[in-house]
């Protein structure tokens, strides 16, 4: 990371969701990179502690907080004990996903994984926001990330997750519009196919998966954690201090048109 990479978050409390794996974990690292103290939560508990311990050894300000999303007092509890030990939340990046690598089909698909991905990905998004409100409200400032995804603009499976992922983009832009006028901004990171431990049961079956999916991707390859993390610092930073409501796509370009049809086309 050079210095031209960097977005000075020094002061800053980050409240990170999902964040003992993936994504989450690479986030919060690089959020604690950026000068923020970060509250790792995770219903992993063992993970955020980790994780934790891992930053506060390299000279970090960081705690880990066992959360899980759908539990309002567990949500409650783990904002306090960020405010109580950094001061309030200054960022919230609501990140938390339940992991369903291989979704069943739509008609297949038992209500209950409906439920579930709505109540962690919206819900949860929601008790969290409804969490850091007030304090955002009474100091007249504050940042929210929501990690949306590619799914939530286009069929590329998982169809419960694609609706939630879909719905917290609404979220993303009602917290803008409503917040706004208390300083508060709110957007979206919208990642393609990120390389996590999430791939890991198609990486099994297929070593080369990311290999075949690259080739839907103009920039010729499958994002990493990192290139979502960089896209949440530079949000949650003074160098957007005028953008909200909006969604930053971080997907190698796989929105922006079907490379491997218009090779077809024009007969290359």
């Amino acid at each position: 990371m050079t210095a031209a990479d960097r977005f000075d978050l020094t002061g800053k409390v980050a409240l990170i969701t999902g964040a003992a794996g993936g994504i989450g974990r690479v986030t919060a690292t690089r959020l604690a990179r950026e000068g923020a103290s970060v509250v790792v939560t995770d219903i992993d508990e063992r993970g955020c502690k980790d994780l934790a311990g891992e930053l506060t050894a390299q000279g970090h300000r960081a705690l880990g907080v066992a959360m899980d999303v759908t539990d309002n007092a567990g949500v409650a509890t783990a904002v306090a004990t960020a405010a109580s030990t950094f001061g309030p939340v200054d960022l919230l990046v609501n990140n938390a996903i339940v992991a369903c690598p291989i979704p069943p089909k739509l008609h297949e698909a038992p209500t209950s994984l409906w439920d579930t991905d709505l109540d962690v990905i919206v819900k949860g998004a929601v008790r969290c926001c409804q969490s850091v409100l007030p304090s955002m409200m009474a100091r007249r400032t504050g940042v929210i990330v929501n990690l949306v995804s590619v799914n939530a603009f286009a069929f590329y499976g998982h169809p419960s997750y694609s609706a939630a992922k879909a719905a917290l983009v609404s979220f993303t832009r009602s917290l803008a519009v409503e917040y706004g006028p208390y300083g508060i901004r709110a957007n979206a990171v919208n990642p393609g196919t990120i390389r996590t431990a999430a791939w890991a049961e198609q990486e099994a079956k297929d070593s080369t998966v990311f290999d075949a999916l690259a080739q839907w991707y103009p920039l010729g390859r499958v994002g990493e954690p990192d290139d979502v993390a960089a896209s949440v610092c530079f949000l949650a930073s003074g160098s957007a201090a005028w953008i909200t409501g909006s969604v930053l796509t971080v997907d190698g370009g796989l929105t922006a048109g079907n490379p491997v049809m218009a090779r077809s086309v024009e007969g290359s």
